[in-house]
């Protein structure tokens, strides 16, 4: 009997789920480093391994390689399994345990011990115990944090005046309204009641019109004032944005610190949709085989590609199943491998993405924090930074997952679960309805479905998976045709949730963001721009350079805040001033293009980038 054989069978009980899968990983490691174990170790192999012959044969062969310690001690294949150190009852092979103090425990005898007495992370951290991790408190996000609200409070008061104070507290109560809200429970009700657009919709309707009445009664007319009255409109936006998001996003980043580790294991699938990605989707594969977790199971859905992606694939077959249709795009490709999928948790990977090692216990722990919760989207990230247009792109990403997104993540209503990695529970999936081929956006599509089913969205930011950007203006150009103008369908589906507070959150918050930031943020991104132009003619020059000045300052702070909490590169941070001008202009301009084409009921089209196969 021989190392690797008696690894080859461990790995075997560890991918079926026999026994403790804690005790599993941590004999797994100890024999691949040649290190002793101890006799009631050896007893349990033998129990769980089902072996015939003695297992110190193994010993006899590794102990050279260990300088004689292990000793060669024989072990009877009818030996008991060591007795628990508290209670003195035999562990049995499908009872959870652990060991401490080269001791072990039933599981909940240990949680005993462990009321009474401190127990470090580090000598429990391979079996999986309720252990809290101890984090270390970040004093840079509390700095930035910080240094965003005073400097915009004080400009705002200095600089700008009465009338953009009160503007400005528009915004503040609305985000009380939001914070205060949040401490009631985050999944909807679907209870019906009076129907009627949120506060927070009739404030970005509304504002506009309070801040021109404010000014007139300033004195100003309104002719001689369209530049104020857009400038602080954005202004009172910007403010709302950052009032609420910036603390949401760093009690997000606290809440996902001191979550505990993964207690059970759920049977994982993972679906890989592809279509004509020969370029990609070996490196995709790959990473999901080394990806560390212990029941996996990988489909490939080959949508009817005409290039080798299927051939590739093939490659793999004794690893992973692999499936091949007709196309039909890529919805039908994800509801063809959801037949074959045998996991309690799905998790949708597109082809050109690698995910982290960690990534599928991290973003499984999304689903213990509530039993509402129906999914759970990944930490997406740019990995082909090679130019000004991809880095502006990871910038992006990073500002609206780490803000953004944790803010909504706070409220359990995140409104895209990324096709690039998404975690879903299977049964809550089905009761949400197929994916659909109403939208070319299928992953924004069945994340509202799940919304408005009264389920709770949540974030990973711990679960990584690096994604390929486009490189190019015209591949950026092509795949932001398909985000805009899908978005925009899945709006117009879902419209109705914009008035029917049985939502919860959706209907509340999410949605009526969303529309701001397809529709409102693109016109007065433009009407501000060219106000500004106007302003500087009409000789309120210092007060549009004022204004630039806050917007510019604010984004910065808020995209360093961004970068720390990420752990991300901070040279990034050079190319956040394009996200305010520059990358922002084209941004806008392709959704006003989308929004152009839906209103004259142009037909959305699917459309890529290029892959280049970094």
């Amino acid at each position: 009997m021989d190392k690797n054989y008696i690894i080859s069978r461990l790995l075997d009980v560890i991918e079926n789920g026999d026994g403790d899968m804690g005790r599993n990983q941590y004999l797994l490691k100890q024999i691949n480093k040649n290190n002793p174990i101890f006799e009631s170790d050896k007893k349990y192999l033998r129990r769980i391994l089902k072996l015939e012959l003695d297992i110190d044969e193994f010993y006899k062969i590794e102990k050279s390689k260990t300088g004689g310690i292990l000793k060669n001690k024989s072990v009877s294949l009818n030996s008991n399994l060591t007795n628990c150190a508290l209670c003195n009852i035999d562990i049995q092979l499908n009872e959870k345990s652990t060991r401490y103090q080269k001791k072990w425990y039933h599981q909940n005898c240990f949680k005993t011990i462990s009321e009474k007495q401190e127990i470090k992370s580090s000598e429990n951290k391979d079996f999986g115990n309720s252990v809290k991790p101890k984090i270390k408190k970040d004093p840079v996000q509390f700095i930035l944090t910080a240094a965003i609200f005073i400097f915009l409070i004080a400009a705002v008061y200095f600089i700008l005046g009465p009338i953009s104070m009160i503007a400005m507290g528009l915004g503040g109560v609305i985000t009380i309204y939001h914070v205060v809200g949040a401490r009631k429970k985050l999944f909807a009700t679907n209870v019906s009641s009076k129907r009627g657009p949120s506060i927070f919709l009739l404030f970005l309707l509304g504002s506009p019109f309070i801040i021109a009445a404010m000014i007139a009664y300033e004195g100003y007319t309104l002719l001689e004032s369209p530049v104020r009255i857009i400038l602080l409109w954005a202004m009172t936006i910007s403010f709302w944005s950052t009032m609420l998001f910036v603390p949401m996003a760093v009690l997000s980043k606290h809440r996902e610190d001191i979550q505990q580790d993964v207690k059970t294991y759920p049977t994982i699938s993972i679906i890989i949709p592809a279509y004509n990605e020969e370029k990609v989707i070996a490196h995709t594969i790959e990473g999901l085989l080394e990806t560390k977790y212990p029941k996996k199971e990988i489909i490939f859905v080959d949508d009817g590609s005409s290039d080798k992606t299927l051939s590739i694939a093939m490659q793999y077959k004794d690893k992973i199943k692999v499936l091949h249709k007709e196309n039909g795009g890529k919805a039908s490709a994800l509801n063809y491998g959801l037949v074959y999928a045998m996991g309690e948790i799905v998790v949708i990977v597109d082809a050109d993405t690698i995910i982290g090692r960690h990534s599928l216990k991290e973003i499984v722990k999304g689903f213990e924090i509530n039993e509402h919760v129906g999914a759970v989207a990944g930490n997406i990230k740019v990995r082909n930074r090679v130019n000004w247009i991809t880095k502006c792109q990871a910038l992006e990403y990073i500002t609206g997952i780490q803000i953004v997104r944790r803010a909504f993540d706070v409220f359990g209503s995140i409104t895209i679960v990324p096709g690039a990695l998404g975690a879903f529970k299977k049964s809550l999936l089905a009761e949400a309805g197929a994916y659909g081929k109403e939208t070319i956006v299928e992953d924004f599509d069945q994340t509202i479905k799940l919304l408005k089913a009264g389920l709770i969205t949540q974030g990973s930011s711990k679960a990584t998976a690096y994604t390929e950007a486009p490189n190019t203006l015209q591949d950026f150009v092509a795949q932001r045709k398909r985000w805009y103008r899908g978005n925009i369908q899945v709006l117009k589906r879902h419209s109705d949730a914009l008035i029917n507070p049985r939502f919860g959150y959706l209907q509340r918050l999410s949605l009526p963001y969303l529309f701001l930031g397809m529709i409102i943020t693109p016109i007065i991104g433009f009407t501000a721009t060219a106000n500004a132009i106007l302003g500087i003619i009409l000789g309120d020059g210092l007060y549009v350079l004022q204004v630039s000045a806050i917007f510019i300052v604010v984004h910065y702070l808020m995209s360093a805040l961004a970068i720390r909490i990420d752990e991300e590169d901070p040279k990034l941070l050079w190319h956040a001033g394009f996200l305010v001008f520059g990358y922002k202009q084209i941004v806008d301009f392709l959704l006003l293009k989308a929004l152009i084409e839906q209103l004259r009921k142009k037909k959305a089209t699917w459309t890529s980038a290029k892959r280049i196969g970094v």
